[in-house]
């Protein structure tokens, strides 16, 4: 898997034609449709191909999002795009990590699933920023149906703020200010946050994760 300090040095297989998103999160899909957009990929999700939920079973994210690309890829014949990402709060010993949807629940409240994060700081006495500290974490991960895949991750620093601000975005974006900016991500537009240069920054630790994944296996 490349890492987030790594740049590709041999191009990967490439990919071309259609491609699934394997994710049934609206916010997720979205944001992956913005990002295939320039490269003349035709991106059709599993949940409009009808395909089930895999069960999440890894232990990190790179499993995760190596489950349910394979899933989907032999599922449909297609080659599949899967995404597993999550909140790392330091103080929280890395919680909600790959449990981040889960914290959610099945109906994904994140309005309850951030307050339970500010709850839990809160009873630690973790009030100021120094304290506050997380980070995105992002896996990407490739498969065809013939079982090759690429795997590639980004990620982005930076506190939790409260209470939440804008309404932009999905997830706990709203409680996360990253590194460097005045603006959570939950203010921010998508072309600020996940825009690709010369359009945006590659801010997110999605677009991060893309950049690389473009720069080995994509054409413009």
């Amino acid at each position: 898997m490349r890492d987030e300090q790594e740049t590709p040095s041999v191009l990967c297989r490439p990919l071309t034609g259609r491609v699934v998103i394997a994710t049934h999160n609206s916010g997720k899909l979205a944001e992956m449709r913005e990002l295939l957009a320039p490269f003349q990929i035709e991106a059709i999700s599993a949940r409009e191909m009808g395909l089930d939920e895999p069960e999440e079973t890894g232990t990190s994210f790179s499993e995760n999002a190596r489950i349910k690309a394979c899933a989907a890829a032999l599922a449909s014949g297609l080659p599949a795009f899967a995404d597993d990402s999550g909140l790392v709060v330091e103080a929280l010993d890395g919680a909600p990590g790959i449990h981040s949807a889960r914290w959610a629940g099945p109906d994904r409240n994140f309005s309850r699933a951030m307050g339970e994060i500010e709850n839990k700081l809160r009873a630690q006495g973790a009030t100021t920023p120094e304290s506050r500290k997380a980070h995105f974490v992002s896996t990407l991960c490739l498969a065809w149906p013939d079982g090759h895949v690429e795997e590639f991750e980004g990620r982005v620093d930076g506190t939790l703020v409260w209470p939440p601000r804008g309404d932009k975005g999905f997830g706990y974006d709203p409680i996360f200010l990253p590194g460097g900016y005045e603006r959570t991500f939950g203010e921010m537009t998508s072309e600020e946050k996940h825009g690709l240069p010369p359009r945006g920054l590659g801010l997110s630790h999605r677009a991060r994760a893309f950049r690389k994944l473009a720069e080995a296996c994509l054409e413009r």
